[in-house]
């Protein structure tokens, strides 16, 4: 009796423990997301959004937390403020780079830089939504029951230096990334979740203003 009952408990854990698990996506579905995400990403000019940033490091018995918040107006301007523990600032504008660390500001030249560029460019296109095609990742697509997940794993060599794979989060009822996951080459990960997330709202220019 104690014999069967363990093995009714342990099919029904396996059971859960497959459903709970990414399941690859059909090619039907992929083409119906991409479409659903490309159509409805077009219609996006405003993205205001809270975010919670975790960072995993091996050595580490606890991630790193650090909380903020990010805007985004199209084409390309972008603002990623860290408020928590600490006042730090992103601003993607312009081809430029420009950074307030507690008041010390620095200005790069993304232009000029093949790196910054295709950084900016992985950011904005990971927020927005508009990374599927792009020629400089495989590409690939799973589901879970809450999530719709691609990863994205760069065909450059200076990319990989950095980052291995970007995994991109889609809750089931929302056209825009809930979650960002960069692995790096060393096991690391910077995990970041966007919370509060407005579209389409007013952002003044001012805001990009670093």
């Amino acid at each position: 009796m104690r014999i069967r009952l363990f093995t009714v408990l342990f099919l029904f854990f396996m059971t859960a423990t497959f459903f709970a698990q990414e399941q690859k996506m059909s090619s039907s579905e992929i083409t119906n997301f991409k479409v659903m995400i490309e159509k409805e990403s077009k219609t996006i000019k405003t993205i205001k959004t809270d975010f919670v940033q975790y960072k995993h490091m091996d050595f580490l018995s606890k991630d790193i937390e650090t909380s903020g918040k990010m805007s985004f107006k199209t084409p390309n301007l972008l603002n990623w403020q860290y408020t928590k523990p600490y006042t730090y600032s992103i601003v993607f504008k312009n081809n430029k780079i420009y950074i307030n660390d507690q008041g010390k500001r620095n200005v790069i030249d993304a232009g000029s830089s093949k790196m910054f560029e295709k950084i900016n460019k992985m950011i904005v296109g990971s927020i927005s939504g508009t990374m599927f095609d792009d020629k400089e990742f495989t590409i690939s697509y799973f589901k879970t029951k809450d999530f719709y997940i691609t990863k994205l794993i760069p065909k450059t060599k200076d990319i990989q230096k950095y980052i291995n794979q970007i995994d991109l989060y889609f809750l089931l009822n929302d056209v825009t990334v809930s979650q960002v996951k960069l692995n790096e080459p060393s096991g690391d990960y910077t995990k970041i979740v966007f919370k509060n997330k407005a579209l389409n709202a007013k952002i003044d220019d001012s805001v990009f203003i670093n």
